[in-house]
């Protein structure tokens, strides 16, 4: 019997680039609180954590209460955001063709994300890819990334094993989950963290283009 081949894919900065977004939502919810808000590259760097992870970190010197509030009207600000006729969250080049590919070789497909469930039923739905993932592993699931339980779940839920399973994303929160999993860690170098942090995360590989991942992915399940 052919062991299960499962990839494990993050969302932001992986599939979707969100991160206009993601930093236009963070500057009207710290300006509705009165609030500098953070520079553009440091609103990426905590892209892929939960919101209750990333706000904090975001914002050290508030108290809980304003954590709080931050949380709330980013989601409302991210929401009505989604809403506009010019909105746009576009996936990377060769997103579909790798997607695709995958599944011709009988790869399942999954994704974990610090996306609410919401949030990612969103996004799938823009992009027509409802139903293209046999697992979706959000925020609601379980603790924020690099924690492994959300990608571990997602693992036992597909019938897959950790050795023929690999964690593709963009962020150290993904290839540190993928390595406390113990699945492969594969990293994309059109994201949000810098390729050098992902290799010192522990990403066996770091790859440039959708393109490359079909073939990686079989060297490794062929090893």
């Amino acid at each position: 019997m052919t062991a299960v081949r499962l990839a494990v894919f993050d969302c932001d900065g992986t599939l979707v680039d969100s991160q206009h977004s993601i930093i236009e939502s963070v500057r009207q919810a710290w300006a509705a609180e009165g609030l500098a808000p953070p520079s553009d590259e440091f609103i990426r760097t905590g892209v892929g954590l939960r919101l209750d992870y990333a706000v904090p970190r975001l914002a050290p010197d508030s108290p809980r209460e304003v954590h709080d509030r931050l949380i709330e009207r980013y989601k409302q600000a991210f929401f009505e955001l989604r809403q506009q006729p010019d909105h746009e969250e576009p996936l990377y080049p060769g997103t579909i063709q790798a997607l695709d590919a995958l599944e011709d070789r009988g790869v399942l497909l999954a994704i974990a994300t610090g996306k609410s469930r919401r949030g990612l039923n969103a996004t799938l739905e823009r992009h027509g890819l409802t139903g293209r993932f046999v697992v979706l592993k959000t925020a609601d699931d379980g603790p924020s990334k690099p924690d492994p339980t959300i990608l571990r779940d997602a693992v036992k839920e597909a019938g897959a094993e950790f050795d023929t399973t690999a964690m593709i994303g963009d962020t150290v929160f993904d290839i540190s989950m993928a390595c406390a999993a113990r699945t492969h860690a594969i990293g994309v170098s059109w994201g949000y963290h810098p390729v050098g942090e992902l290799k010192k995360a522990g990403a066996s590989v770091v790859i440039d283009h959708y393109a490359d991942l079909p073939g990686l992915l079989h060297r490794i399940w062929s090893k």
